[in-house]
């Protein structure tokens, strides 16, 4: 069972396919039991936590916080900028939904555990970005 809340902010219309994302995410994986929060964030705020957690004085894309352990139900906070996730979706030429729905996935793939080289040129080719990409495929067509 899944407990996914969405908190879109001020894009509710966004929200059912969010929660698409998370599930599809969370389904691949095998997750049984899972409780994400994921929250669309503008600048500042998502700023804030970047800052605070991470220790970046600037905006980003996602923020993924794993709150659980092995044995224990999946349980997580993603936390989505808005305002980074138009800035992408027009320098790569697609919809914002898709965006949202990338960084929805990514953020979910990082609750489970994944990870991704950090360099940005190396991201494109690593295992993770591979499973996002199919995932938002999956979601978008369905």
């Amino acid at each position: 069972m899944y407990e996914i809340q969405i908190d879109p902010g001020e894009a509710p219309e966004v929200e059912g396919v969010l929660r698409r994302a998370v599930h599809e995410a969370l389904a691949h994986e095998g997750a049984r039991e899972a409780e994400i929060s994921l929250t669309l964030l503008g600048d500042d705020a998502i700023q804030g936590l970047n800052r605070e957690h991470l220790g970046h004085d600037r905006p980003t894309d996602v923020l993924a916080f794993a709150l659980w352990q092995e044995g224990e139900p999946v349980l997580g906070d993603v936390y989505v900028g808005i305002d980074q996730a138009r800035r992408q979706a027009g320098e790569e030429g697609v919809e914002l939904e898709e965006e949202l729905v990338r960084l929805a996935i990514h953020g979910t793939l990082h609750v489970l555990g994944h990870d991704h080289p950090e360099a940005p040129d190396a991201r494109a080719g690593s295992p993770m970005y591979r499973l996002q990409e199919h995932l938002i495929r999956r979601v978008l067509q369905g």
